[in-house]
């Protein structure tokens, strides 16, 4: 009895160790079912009998969907691809490594597949790609036709506007300015034309391409003819802030002339001595210009001197008493004299004179206001001093006995003066126009001239 009841206890003792090894070995098997795959590129320590073959199939079957790659033979073992074959494009070679590598699986790609240098391998796929693009070319001519006769209306209508010179006129006055902006509306159309032709075309990705062509090319040109574009600008800036007038009297740089017209690439000058003289515009806008033209009214300044022994402050005053005399100097300002050195024989004065170059010319006026100083001077009895020398005569030559004249000798006598004096009334006294005149010809002549009478000098 005791054995009969002994046998279930022990069974349900039992139990719960059973249960609890049931259970265990239940949770290790999904454990190792959803256990986390290895680390990415690292290479698995055990592998599937059968996975070799299911790669090599997987390359085989995407090589056969690609015409160029279907003669590549593949061999894998334990996860190596090996290609060996032929291809007839070196960037096919490269194309079937790529496609091995990304098939799950492959630990690395042995490729050993060779480029078929056969005439008829690689003629015949070059010839067929041609004919196909020919075909494709054929198809698109309606669509190409369309795109440019788009773009030849674009250009032509843009090219029409910008010549529409009144246009342009009303938009700015200034004229070199007026022809910017039609040349930039020209420009701009034919950017858009050529855009509108390849979105037609669905190529507008090559216009990016031929834009940054372009901009490279263009970077490049600028640092070629940087001269050439710093004159056109200077032209440009010219042209709106003008500093002379057509005809003006100016001195640019060391040049000197009157003002004959303002182009896009020039000014151009006549010389004094009638001869044209062509200056670039970025001389021009760079260099320091001075007009005698703006200011009627223009000072001249001549040097005399005295005798060392005289008073130069009634030479002075002798002097500028002359040139108040002067019909053609003006009053006011009023002419004045300074003592500028004493010399070791005479001393130096500057007399200095204003007159209006309207109504007198200015080198003919400096001329007869030096003689009238002159005349002054001599007749109020100072001496005009010429420079002294020392002699040192050798001792064997013959002495010359001369007699110097006394001071005062060589002046004139009254007579004398007053049959040198001057009818200033008499004399012409009027500015030279003939190279005022010769400007003025030529400019009636020809139009193309950029400078306008409407606009402030700057």
């Amino acid at each position: 009895m005791v054995t009969a009841l002994a046998a279930p206890l022990l069974l349900l003792s039992s139990f719960p160790a059973g249960a609890a090894a049931i259970l265990a070995g239940a949770a290790e098997e999904p454990a190792a079912e959803t256990a986390e795959p290895a680390a990415n590129g690292a290479i698995e320590a055990e592998r599937d009998a059968n996975e070799d073959q299911r790669i090599a199939e997987r390359i085989r079957g995407i090589y056969a969907a690609i015409d160029t790659l279907s003669r590549v033979e593949v061999a894998v073992e334990q996860g190596v691809v090996t290609l060996s074959g032929t291809v007839a494009q070196p960037e096919q070679v490269e194309q079937a490594a790529a496609i091995a590598g990304r098939v799950a699986g492959v630990v690395t790609v042995d490729n050993q597949i060779e480029r078929d240098v056969a005439v008829s391998t690689n003629i015949a796929p070059a010839v067929e790609t041609i004919m196909g693009q020919a075909r494709g070319l054929l198809r698109a001519l309606p669509l190409l036709g369309v795109a440019l006769v788009v773009a030849i209306f674009v250009i032509w209508l843009t090219s029409w506007l910008s010549n529409r010179r009144s246009l342009w006129r009303r938009v700015s006055p200034n004229g070199f300015v007026a022809e910017l902006l039609g040349s930039a509306v020209q420009f701009v159309g034919v950017l858009f034309g050529i855009y509108l032709a390849l979105k037609i075309l669905g190529a507008t990705a090559l216009l990016g391409a031929l834009l940054g062509i372009g901009g490279v090319i263009g970077i490049a040109i600028g640092f070629a003819v940087r001269d050439t574009i710093d004159n056109y600008i200077s032209s440009v800036m010219l042209s709106l802030r003008q500093p002379f007038r057509a005809n003006d009297h100016v001195v640019i740089g060391d040049d000197e002339g009157r003002v004959v017209r303002l182009t896009s690439r020039a000014t151009i000058l006549m010389t004094l001595d009638g001869n044209h003289l062509r200056i670039p515009n970025a001389t021009v806008f760079k260099a320091v210009i001075l007009n005698y033209t703006r200011n009627p009214q223009r000072r001249f300044e001549f040097d005399l001197g005295v005798d060392a022994d005289d008073d130069p402050v009634d030479a002075m005053k002798v002097g500028v008493e002359a040139l108040c005399a002067l019909d053609f100097v003006l009053s006011d300002p009023a002419p004045v004299a300074h003592i500028m050195q004493v010399g070791d024989s005479n001393i130096v004065i500057r007399f200095l004179a204003w007159l209006d170059q309207e109504e007198t010319d200015f080198l003919k006026g400096r001329s007869l206001a030096i003689r009238a100083g002159k005349l002054a001077l001599e007749d109020a009895g100072f001496a005009l001093p010429e420079p002294i020398y020392r002699l040192r005569m050798d001792p064997r030559s013959a002495p010359v006995t001369t007699i110097a004249p006394e001071r005062g000798e060589g002046s004139p006598s009254p007579a004398a003066r007053q049959q040198r004096t001057i009818d200033n009334a008499a004399t012409d006294l009027r500015p030279e126009s003939h190279v005022a005149q010769l400007v003025d010809r030529e400019r009636a002549e020809t139009g193309d001239d950029l400078l306008d009478s409407g606009r402030p000098i700057e």
